[in-house]
């Protein structure tokens, strides 16, 4: 069974997040994101990204591009702050509330960051976060490390890939999926980028002829009762982050999935 998890790279655009000695939060989440959900394709997962570069839209429009997708799980990475720079380090997962799929993803999240070397201070239900209370699917807010903790900036710099590894990893062991290297060689996503999801062939086909009269390389997927209108298939996301900048441009609401 494919899972298809979303990604939301906290914060982005005029929205730096927390803010320490010019180190800002929406760049860690955005390259810890990206590092995450490259790893889940290299193990069959299907992933969407709610930005792959410095945009911003509100938590709400995320949860919505989760909802209309469909996906099984929806996963926010974001760093922590505190009042007082210092005061505080370690890693913390939010949920809406306790007792469910959330949790135990949380859990397991937890578990593979300490292994990493932070302190782990625990699941919190944050029932008032709109990514948490507006999604349709387990959905989880992971805080890595404190932005104005030396030690943790030092840790995210220094053990990036294992912490990448650490939440994906924690993901894989809640749904039940192992990889062995050579299987993590072999599958190779491509990147391709979502203009629209209709019920009706009718709407998709109208879309797909605006696209390819525009010079764009359109075409649909059909599955799960939609008809998607997708534009590109590419090995290199950095291709697929620059088609879906082009879109953009032209005014088209956009995501990167893979397939």
């Amino acid at each position: 069974m494919r899972f298809l998890r979303i990604l939301y790279p906290g914060h982005g655009g005029r929205d730096p997040g927390a803010v320490y000695q010019g180190r800002q939060e929406k760049d860690d989440a955005l390259a810890l994101a990206m590092a995450v959900g490259e790893i889940l394709e290299n193990a069959g997962i299907d992933v969407l990204y709610t930005r792959t570069e410095d945009v911003y839209d509100t938590p709400y429009e995320k949860a919505v591009i989760g909802n209309n997708s469909g996906a099984d799980y929806f996963l926010s990475i974001h760093r922590n702050a505190t009042a007082a720079p210092g005061g505080a380090s370690g890693i913390e997962t939010l949920v809406y509330q306790k007792g469910g799929e959330a949790e135990r993803l949380a859990e397991n999240i937890n578990q593979g960051l300490a292994g990493v070397g932070f302190k782990d201070r625990g699941i919190t239900e944050r029932p008032n976060l709109v990514v948490l209370r507006r999604t349709q699917m387990p959905a989880v807010l992971v805080e890595a490390g404190f932005i104005d903790s030396q030690a943790d900036n030092e840790r995210f710099d220094r053990d990036f890939e294992q912490i990448a590894q650490a939440i994906a990893d924690g993901f894989l062991k809640t749904v039940g999926v192992t990889v062995d290297s050579q299987e993590k060689e072999e599958l190779r996503p491509l990147y391709q980028v979502q203009v629209g999801a209709y019920r009706f062939r009718q709407f998709a086909d109208e879309m797909l002829m605006e696209l390819q009269a525009e010079g764009f390389p359109a075409w649909i997927e059909a599955g799960d009762g939609y008809y998607r209108v997708k534009v590109g298939a590419f090995e290199q996301l950095d291709n697929a982050v620059r088609m879906e900048r082009k879109l953009r441009q032209k005014g088209y609401n956009t995501f990167i999935t893979t397939g």
